[in-house]
């Protein structure tokens, strides 16, 4: 059974999450907007990612005999000045979700709810990879700077994504 506080900060964390799929639609809307159809697919596999995220913290807080309360969601930004200025954005949020997850872990560990630890160590790893992507993209999109040609080499490859397999057992 799941303590009040972690009750608590895991529907938090669902909301983060919901909030992250909704601030990657926005970014795949915008770059849909700029004719940008491969950034908008990577935002797009971006935003399933999210959902996928806040419904494995969701099944989890029912699992452990917990209430799932959904808050609202903020509304996301929905313009910006640069692709670059998208994807720094998408590497700062995901900075702020992985600060999210680690208080999480140290929460759990602080109740000794040992099963949440475990669970949690999942999103500890996804964030990794998280980063890593986005900041990949980030990397890039600034070695080509305003070059058009750079631009459509990354929209075609950004639009290469594929869904990332679930490797999580149920």
């Amino acid at each position: 059974m799941l303590n009040e506080k972690l009750e608590e900060a895991l529907n938090e964390q669902i909301n983060a999450e919901l909030y992250s799929a909704y601030l990657y639609q926005a970014m795949g809307a915008y770059f849909a907007n700029k004719g940008l159809a491969g950034f908008a697919t990577w935002m797009d596999l971006q935003t399933d990612e999210e959902m996928t995220h806040a419904r494995k913290i969701y099944d989890y807080v029912n699992e452990r005999g917990g209430r799932v309360i959904l808050e609202a969601i903020d509304k996301p930004k929905s313009d910006w000045e640069s692709n670059l200025e998208v994807f720094e954005e998408a590497l700062a949020h995901e900075e702020k979700i992985t600060a999210k997850i680690n208080d999480l872990v140290t929460l759990a560990n602080e109740e000794q709810d040992y099963a949440t630890n475990s669970f949690l160590q999942w999103f500890v790893d996804e964030q990794v990879e998280e980063e890593d992507s986005v900041g990949d993209v980030v990397d890039k999109l600034r070695m080509v700077g305003e070059s058009t040609q750079g631009i459509f080499m990354m929209d075609e490859k950004l639009g290469s994504r594929t869904a990332a397999a679930d490797t999580t057992a149920e």
